[in-house]
């Protein structure tokens, strides 16, 4: 079994003006441990709605899925166990410090005094965050926040990554920090779902490629697959290619209740 498979999820939200709103349409997908799986689309594609479910944050309307082995319907205590979760509302309060955070964290995941200090000088190491590990997180820039942040969310070593747009607007010291931690994790076995609007770290990082449209997916495999399926030479270039086409077919499906 993979260690994330995701089966026909399906998310659909009613909405007052347009009625009922498919977020996420029938996705499915599946990436093993030591990968890191590229998940793009435009906003508004389903993405966050897609992490949201499978951190069980939100239940799916149709479809499901398994992390680590556990069904993120059935059994979601055990789901959230299994998984780090970073976002760009992953939280810090100002008046803790870096390691006092950390701390926090790791203790409302029950992790013993002995575990939780290995665990900060582990991920402080990893992070490059021991210069400011004792300064308070509202004192701290935005590169060593977000470093704080990734920390928070892999405190209790779990196995599978969520992360979502970890490297926006950092610099470029504090991105190739996170670069290599990703690359870390992954030797070290974890499975990692990277949603990212720079095609550029998903070209240097990925494994695999799943391209999600206005709640499907429209394109899914290696980088050198979706390059010989459009003909294009950079990521970029096949992801405007396949969005173009997308849209193409949409367009053509909404014009063809007039032809008849």
């Amino acid at each position: 079994m993979p260690l994330v498979e995701v089966k026909n999820l399906k998310k659909t939200f009613k909405d007052r003006k347009f009625g009922f709103i498919d977020a996420v349409s029938d996705i499915s997908f599946s990436f093993e441990a030591g990968e890191v799986f590229g998940l793009l689309g435009p906003n508004g594609a389903g993405k966050t709605t897609l992490l949201r479910m499978l951190s069980t944050i939100l239940s799916p309307t149709e479809g499901t899925a398994t992390i680590g082995g556990y069904d993120i319907r059935e059994n979601p205590l055990e789901v959230r166990s299994q998984i780090g979760f970073l976002t760009g509302n992953t939280g810090l309060y100002s008046r803790l410090t870096a390691v006092e955070m950390l701390h926090y964290i790791g203790s409302l995941y029950g992790m013993n005094k002995e575990t939780l200090k290995r665990r900060c000088k582990e991920v402080s190491e990893l992070l490059d965050m021991n210069k400011f590990l004792h300064r308070k997180c509202g004192q701290l820039s935005t590169g060593q926040r977000q470093r704080i942040s990734i920390a928070r969310t892999i405190i209790h070593d779990p196995p599978v990554l969520f992360l979502d747009e970890p490297t926006l607007g950092l610099d470029v010291m504090t991105s190739r920090t996170i670069i290599s931690f990703i690359k870390k994790a992954r030797e070290q076995g974890k499975g990692i779902l990277l949603s990212t609007h720079e095609m550029e770290i998903v070209e240097k990082l990925a494994d695999k490629i799943c391209l999600v449209h206005m709640g499907h997916v429209i394109a899914s495999g290696t980088l050198e697959e979706l390059k010989e399926k459009t003909g294009e030479k950079y990521l970029d270039d096949v992801f405007l290619s396949l969005i173009e086409e997308d849209n193409g077919k949409i367009n053509e499906m909404a014009i063809q209740p007039e032809n008849n």
